[in-house]
C-alpha cells in the first residue's frame, strides 16, 4: 500500500490535473438524477446534518436541470423519507436513535422536503422517495433509463462519500457512462468529499467540471 503525507484534496487534485488520466465520455443522451437535495442535508441553518461544498450548488443544479427539460431529456429528484416506525430504513437505522439519524427523517418533514431553492416542474419531472444510498435500488429510475433509451448518467447531490459514490457504482454496473459535475456534489468534511472524488475519478465515473456538462448539453439542441 502506497503512504503520502498529503491531504485527500490534494491527491484528488493531483489526479485532476493528470492529463492521461482516461475518460469514459459523454454518450448520446443522458438523464439527470438528483440525489437528496433536501433540506436535511442543505439547510445548514436548521440542521446538523446538512452541509455545504459549493455555495452555487444548487444554481448549478437548476441550470442543469433547465437544459435537460430544453432537450425533453428526463430529470429526476430524489429524497428520503421513512415512516413513524423506521421500519423501512431497515437495518440502516438502527446504529443510532436520535433526532438527527436517518431513520427519523419522516415522511412529510421538513427534513424530507427538497430544497426551496430548487426550480422543480411538478408535471415533467420525476419523483423518487428511495430508502437506500443508491437511487437505483428498489426504485423504477433502471426502468425509466431503459425508457428514455439513455447511455449517460449525471449525477447530482449528496453525499459525495454515500449516495453519489454508490449512484455511480450502480450506473456503471449497469453499463452507463457516468458523469459526476464536481460543483454539483457535497460532503460534510473535504477529507471525505476529496477522497470519494478521487475514486469516482480513478474508477467509477468521470468526474467534470460542470461547465463541461452544460456546454455539452447546449451542443446536443443544436
Amino acid at each position: 500500500m502506497e503512504t503520502t503525507t498529503k491531504t485527500a484534496k490534494e491527491i484528488y487534485f493531483d489526479v485532476k490535473s493528470n492529463p492521461a488520466r482516461a475518460k469514459f465520455g459523454f454518450g448520446k443522451k443522458a438523464i439527470l438524477v438528483n440525489i437528496d437535495i433536501q433540506k436535511a442535508y442543505t439547510r445548514t441553518d436548521l440542521f446538523k446534518t446538512a452541509y455545504e461544498s459549493d455555495p452555487k450548488q444548487i444554481d448549478y443544479v437548476n441550470e442543469l436541470a433547465a437544459a435537460f427539460r430544453e432537450l425533453d431529456w428526463p430529470v429526476v429528484w430524489t429524497n428520503v423519507a421513512y415512516m413513524d416506525s423506521g421500519e423501512d430504513a431497515g437495518i440502516w437505522g438502527t446504529r443510532t436513535d436520535t433526532p438527527d439519524s436517518l431513520q427519523n427523517i419522516k415522511f412529510d418533514s421538513v427534513r424530507s422536503e427538497l430544497d426551496d431553492r430548487l426550480i422543480l416542474d411538478r408535471k415533467k419531472d420525476v419523483f423518487y422517495c428511495k430508502k437506500m444510498p443508491s437511487p437505483f435500488f428498489e426504485t423504477q429510475l433502471q426502468s425509466l433509463c431503459v425508457w428514455h433509451q439513455v447511455d449517460t448518467v449525471i449525477l447530482t447531490g449528496g453525499s459525495t462519500s454515500g449516495c453519489i459514490r454508490s449512484a455511480a457504482v450502480d450506473s456503471l454496473s449497469r453499463g452507463y457512462r457516468t458523469m459526476v459535475p464536481e460543483q454539483c456534489v457535497a460532503d460534510k468534511h473535504e477529507s471525505y468529499h476529496y477522497a470519494n472524488l478521487t475514486d469516482l475519478a480513478l474508477k467509477y465515473a468521470d468526474v467534470i467540471d460542470v461547465q463541461e456538462a452544460l456546454t455539452w448539453l447546449a451542443e446536443q439542441s443544436k
